[in-house]
């Protein structure tokens, strides 16, 4: 049985004890927990829930504390960035049971920590895009486009 109040048509209201927590759970959200680790500590009854409770609070934010918002995010994104380039800028080598490999003289490259760090910017640079609303460009050309395709090597005479 829910113990959230509804108006005289039976419709879901937002009750003051609703909206604090509803705003703990985007203090949460904003501290990176999880979804469901929110709904496990709020009692929403399910990540799901949790995720609802903290859109509603977004939207509820004026404009202007939503560009303030927007701007935190950003900013985390950057200190994330930053994280990710120092990983991408140190060396790593290759150890096997505790123990450095060379390769000859020389302690062996791994690029795994590498990979995997150009993979995480790549995951930050499509959240910074989807933050901003880069994905949603479209580029407006003006009239009609003319693609025009040529073959270089082949001689189309040789062909005809």
């Amino acid at each position: 049985m829910s113990t959230q109040a509804r108006d005289g048509a039976g419709n879901f209201v937002q009750t003051l004890e609703g909206a604090e927590r509803d705003r703990e759970a985007c203090r949460l959200r904003s501290r990176r927990w999880t979804y469901q680790r929110i709904s496990d500590a709020l009692g929403y009854g399910g990540a799901s829930n949790a995720h609802r409770a903290v859109k509603r609070t977004l939207e509820a934010i004026p404009r202007d504390a939503g560009e303030e918002l927007l701007a935190l995010e950003l900013d985390q994104l950057d200190a994330l960035a930053q994280t990710v380039y120092e990983v991408l800028e140190a060396h790593h080598y290759t150890v096997s049971n505790g123990r450095l490999i060379y390769l000859g003289e020389q302690p062996l490259a791994d690029h795994g920590p590498v990979l995997a760090a150009v993979d995480r910017l790549v995951k930050i640079q499509e959240r910074r895009a989807k933050l901003l609303g880069l994905d949603k460009q479209s580029l407006d050309v003006g009239g009609e486009v003319t693609v025009r395709y040529e073959v270089v090597g082949v001689d189309p005479e040789a062909y005809a």
